[in-house]
């Protein structure tokens, strides 16, 4: 919570914070972090086993399900980045099933590069800000964002035998239902609080237009630094660091950010 006040405390920040906690009686405000928190925790991997859930929900989503990978016999779907990386997952508290995954990938040393530096550099247009422009420690990328099936929420899922992504209601109350939205959001916080309690300065993301215009609607804005380019569908290169964030996230979701960094501070302190 200290790491997230120093950003509050602004004098452009400031204000808009102010207005924000003057709502927090609203009901509607509340429920936004409630519906999260209700039914869904964020879990740092600080173990071999974590991690391989994590790897495990990778393989479902990007072997399985959407052919970017191919599919392995240990059914965990892992890269050369992996080592270097703070891995988060989400668990979904009544089923204790995890709901997603994320990872921050974290260069600390000489030689260590972002998946955007080795695979789309030259996505980033010229003069925009540039991972390659900073020391290692000082930049991550977001990526791997990964949620099962069985737990993503789309108009259709509300219908048995929905072709994909069908959620059975007869395990999951429509109260959870409603939460279900949120999970990416969440786990982009999730990272979101790693970033802020590792103190790196530049975060980096290739993702879908339409996710990042997802983002944008709660307030997650991310800054376009080049053209969209196939990389596993169409993706274009994403910039964001802490003071942009705070500076355009609705105030329902100010709140759940403030309740996943309190939950993650002291799991990520067990990460070097």
């Amino acid at each position: 919570m200290k790491k997230i006040k120093k950003y509050i405390d602004t004098p452009i920040i400031g204000p808009v914070v102010k207005r924000a906690m003057d709502f927090m009686i609203n009901r509607e405000v509340h429920q936004i972090a409630q519906h999260f928190s209700n039914f869904l925790s964020p879990v740092v991997a600080s173990s071999e086993e974590l991690k391989q859930s994590a790897f495990r929900i990778r393989h479902n989503v990007y072997c399985e399900e959407l052919n970017f990978e191919a599919p392995n016999a240990a059914q965990q779907e892992m890269d050369n980045f992996d080592p270097y990386s703070i891995h988060c997952l989400i668990n979904h508290s009544p089923t204790d099933n995890f709901a997603g995954t994320i990872r921050v990938v974290r260069p600390l040393e000489k030689g260590e590069l972002l998946p955007i530096q080795k695979y789309c550099l030259d996505s980033i247009t010229k003069g925009k800000i540039n991972p390659s422009d900073f020391a290692p420690h000082q930049v991550c990328e977001i990526s791997r964002l990964a949620v099962p099936k069985e737990f993503r929420r789309r108009n259709t899922d509300q219908f048995k035998g929905a072709a994909t992504g069908a959620i059975n209601e007869s395990n999951y109350s429509e109260v959870e239902l409603r939460c279900f939205p949120f999970i990416a959001v969440g786990l982009y916080l999730s990272a979101a609080s790693i970033v802020i309690e590792k103190d790196i300065l530049h975060t980096f993301v290739m993702m879908e237009p339409r996710l990042a215009r997802s983002m944008s609607f709660v307030g997650i804005k991310f800054e376009q630094i080049g053209p969209t380019v196939d990389y596993h569908g169409k993706r274009a290169p994403y910039y964001i660091n802490p003071k942009l964030l705070f500076e355009s996230l609705s105030p329902g979701f100010k709140l759940m950010l403030s309740d996943i960094s309190d939950s993650i501070g002291e799991q990520a302190k067990l990460i070097s």
